[in-house]
């Protein structure tokens, strides 16, 4: 099986703390990447079944969904969609689409905890050699409700929040950033 650090055509930006909205931007490729690994694996086990590779593939995508994503859910909840709030508090459009994007985080982790991540520890740990059509079935709404939030982040929620954030407050909000990383 390909690593999935080989994927054709996925690459991640080098960017820093000192860049919040490229680091969160960088966390979406990170994502993307992991995501289009869950799709490789999904199809390695139909036709080749399960060996090491899939296995360390499956704890890859486990292993990012478990650590980054919550971090970078977090980031947005404590700054980017407070910020939002405050610069268009009378604007419904982002409004709604701020409440929309804090549901997708709580539906996301939800799908996450309850089928997802199971299914792919169960696959790591050796206890399943296939993914179920319930997990398939979940695997392709985590992807989906995932495209779909990285879509209105990245053409909505991240452009109206840089403008809306000063230069000394996404200073402090990278360092926060990196704060909470380095408490874990």
């Amino acid at each position: 099986m390909t690593s999935h650090t080989s994927l054709p055509g996925v690459r991640t930006p080098g960017v820093g703390f000192d860049q919040p909205f490229e680091m969160l931007e960088a966390c979406h490729d990170r994502v993307r990447r992991s995501l289009k690994l869950l799709g490789v694996l999904r199809a390695y086990i139909k036709t080749k079944g399960v060996d090491d590779s899939a296995r360390q593939a499956a704890r890859d995508v486990q292993r990012y969904f478990d650590l980054a994503a919550p971090l970078h859910h977090q980031d947005e909840e404590l700054h980017v969609f407070p910020a939002l709030e405050a610069q268009f508090a009378n604007d419904a459009g982002i409004m709604d689409m701020v409440s929309e994007l804090k549901q997708d985080h709580i539906a996301m982790e939800g799908l996450w905890n309850a089928v997802v991540r199971h299914a792919l520890a169960a696959l790591a740990d050796g206890q399943q050699s296939t993914f179920t059509p319930e997990q398939e079935q979940a695997f392709d709404t985590f992807a989906a409700l995932y495209d779909r939030h990285l879509e209105l982040e990245d053409g909505g929620a991240y452009p109206a929040a840089r403008k809306s954030v000063s230069a000394a407050q996404q200073e402090s909000m990278g360092s926060e950033m990196a704060a909470r990383r380095k408490q874990r």
